[in-house]
């Protein structure tokens, strides 16, 4: 099986035997090289609709037989991998050896490893925070940075609140197996309506359902270490406005697509992040959900080669994005409402406004979990507690 060592065994990856281990797969041949990061809790397959709409086909190359092609060759070459604490990678044992900076490093490392200089990265999700940290951190090796369904990170990873995402989040937290836990990711990653569709005689919800018990059977559910881990991750991911002065100075241009009903990562901060890489990034919103890139895989796909070609023409970024500034200082995107009015004393008594309100529903939402996680330890005695048969007296 093809991995990647991307550090040593050393007391900062304590836990982990001969280092942190890297699992991946490569499809298709070519000069262009396109990087695919997952996000949370997914696995590389989860690209599956990419892989095929960009190189024609799903199955992996062939590690043991070196690809015959040249430097002019037009063709497309993928990886994608699993994430340090999920599928076939190493899990370490600490959160603190999940962040996004270890997890860009752990991306590069698998870049040094296939003698890739430079390659077009994209990122879903958890995914698209490495992406970009990634990018942060060595902008000479992007070519362009693809974010799908981005966030922040910290506050901005909270959903909205309200009664269907509580519901939700509850229904996540109590999920044991496999099939309840694929009921509850098939409401959060799509849409009703793409759920209801019929394929034939059936749903794709059934469909869907079927597939994602037989993936979570035959893999497991995620473990504890990783599954905290990828949250510490999330949670901490931060970006600098020296960070993002890097990628908009290095001129690589910045697709940020993105589900209009998305209610894990909001379209608002999409916005508000293509607005802080103008000129360089364009946004893309198409009707989905989180797992746009399955719902709409036709549109991503010609997005992302829209972006692919767009590099390679080295187009300049006042051409590629789709905002502009206009004289009263607005950022438009081209869709429903503006973005933000720029140095303006009221927008930023309203940003405030929101990080108040955006802090007080994480507090919210971590009083919901904590309840939550105190009543199941306090019923866990009483269930093991198991009736004693008596012999009636006679």
């Amino acid at each position: 099986m093809p991995f990647c060592i991307v550090s040593k065994s050393s007391k900062e990856e304590e836990g982990t035997q001969g280092g942190i281990r890297i699992f991946y797969q490569r499809y298709g041949h070519g000069s262009t090289k396109v990087l695919l990061i997952i996000g949370f809790a997914g696995t590389y397959d989860s690209w599956t609709p990419q892989i095929k709409g960009l190189v024609g086909t799903s199955e992996p190359n062939d590690e043991e037989t070196p690809a015959d092609f040249r430097k002019e060759d037009k063709g497309i070459e993928i990886c994608c991998f699993d994430n340090r604490g999920i599928g076939r990678s190493s899990i370490p044992t600490k959160s603190s050896q999940y962040t996004t900076v270890i997890m860009a490093k752990d991306a590069l490392a698998l870049m040094d490893h296939l003698g890739w200089e430079k390659a077009h990265i994209c990122g879903h999700s958890m995914g698209s925070m490495i992406a970009i940290k990634l990018a942060a951190i060595a902008p000479n090796r992007v070519l362009s940075l693809a974010l799908l369904n981005t966030s922040g990170g910290g506050f901005e990873c909270c959903p909205k609140l309200n009664h269907q995402t509580l519901s939700l989040a509850y229904r996540f937290l109590r999920a044991k197996t496999p099939e309840q836990r694929a009921t509850v990711d098939l409401e959060v990653h799509y849409t009703k309506e793409f759920l209801d569709e019929k394929v034939g005689l059936r749903s794709r919800r059934e469909i869907l359902y079927q597939e994602y018990v037989k993936g979570i059977s035959s893999s497991g559910m995620q473990s504890n270490n990783g599954y905290e881990g990828q949250i510490n991750a999330c949670w901490t991911h931060k970006l600098t406005r020296d960070e993002l002065d890097r990628i908009r100075s290095a001129g690589i241009l910045v697709s940020i697509i993105h589900g209009r009903d998305d209610i894990i990562a909001r379209l608002c901060n999409a916005r508000r992040l293509a607005e802080k890489l103008y000129p360089v990034a364009k946004i893309v919103e198409l009707n989905g959900g989180h797992l746009v890139s399955h719902e709409r895989s036709d549109e991503v796909n010609m997005s992302l080669m829209e972006l692919i070609r767009a590099a390679q023409s080295k187009l300049e970024p006042e051409k590629w994005t789709n905002l502009a500034v206009n004289d009263e200082g607005w950022l438009l995107s081209g869709f429903a409402g503006p973005l933000t009015k720029r140095n303006d004393d009221d927008v930023k008594c309203l940003l405030l406004i929101y990080s108040v309100f955006a802090k007080l529903q994480m507090i919210l939402l971590f009083i919901f979990g904590a309840i939550f996680v105190i009543s199941e330890y306090i019923k866990r005695p009483f269930r093991s507690l198991k009736p004693v048969r008596v012999a009636a007296l006679t």
